[in-house]
């Protein structure tokens, strides 16, 4: 039996390993090839998307797999959607793991925004320093805001933006995880006053959370789109349970 598994989230590639380990299952990962060198899942392993809802349909078509699991990142909102879609009506088993946000602690100075635009615009008003830590997508969201231009911004990304980058854009290129006395030492190098990030959640950039917290550093938290309503998950363990129910 087949399952197909979206995202290349560190959730996905351990639950490819776990359902890899059980007989006559064969697990094909799908990512979508924004990332220059991922970190592959085990299993099959395909690269550059699907096509929307509308490809995902003629996959499963043509592959007619057991399950699908929607393990892509919680801002990956356009696969999330097209899955979503593609899956409506009970087309085929579709699973959302997804796992939790990141919790406020005492210390903290979140300011919770919905989206990147409102973020840029609240930033200016917290610091002059920003530690931008939101991606290479969406950066032209700040890079275009016209209160960012007087900005001395420290942005931190896994590839390089596709976009260029003004001379008061500095950036750093780096992958977690992060451990807590790097990230102390590099907001305070760069005399960081402000971070601005998403709610990813997961453990591989907290680090930075609690480096504000011990500076007393504001957060501008940028929430999670909110997905269609879909069979959820927020553990490897559950939606492994999910499939093997379903492959009984």
């Amino acid at each position: 039996m087949t399952v197909l598994l979206l995202g290349g989230t560190a959730e996905a590639r351990d639950l490819a390993e776990r359902l890899g380990r059980a007989e006559g299952v064969r697990v094909v990962s799908s990512l979508a090839g924004r990332t220059a060198a991922p970190h592959l899942p085990a299993g099959d392993v395909r690269v550059g998307g699907l096509g929307g809802a509308d490809g995902l349909r003629a996959w499963v078509a043509a592959h007619s797999p057991a399950a699908v699991v929607d393990a892509t990142h919680p801002f990956a909102e356009a696969v999330s959607r097209a899955a979503a879609t593609a899956a409506d009506g009970d087309a085929f088993p579709l699973l959302r793991l997804e796992r939790p946000g990141w919790t406020q602690e005492p210390g903290d100075r979140w300011h919770r925004v919905p989206s990147l635009a409102a973020a840029a615009d609240l930033a200016p008003s917290l610091g002059r320093r920003p530690f931008l830590t939101t991606g290479r997508q969406g950066l032209e969201t700040f890079i275009g805001h016209p209160s960012w231009g007087g900005l001395d911004v420290l942005v931190r990304t896994v590839d390089p933006p596709a976009v260029p980058l003004p001379a008061r854009f500095r950036l750093r290129r780096d992958r977690g995880p992060y451990a807590l006395d790097g990230e102390l030492g590099l907001l305070r190098s760069e005399a960081v006053d402000v971070v601005v990030t998403k709610d990813s959640g997961g453990t591989s950039t907290a680090a930075k959370l609690a480096a504000a917290r011990a500076l007393a550093l504001p957060v501008v938290m940028v929430e999670r789109p909110v997905l269609p309503p879909v069979a959820r998950a927020e553990s490897v363990d559950a939606a492994a349970a999910w499939v093997s129910a379903l492959l009984i």
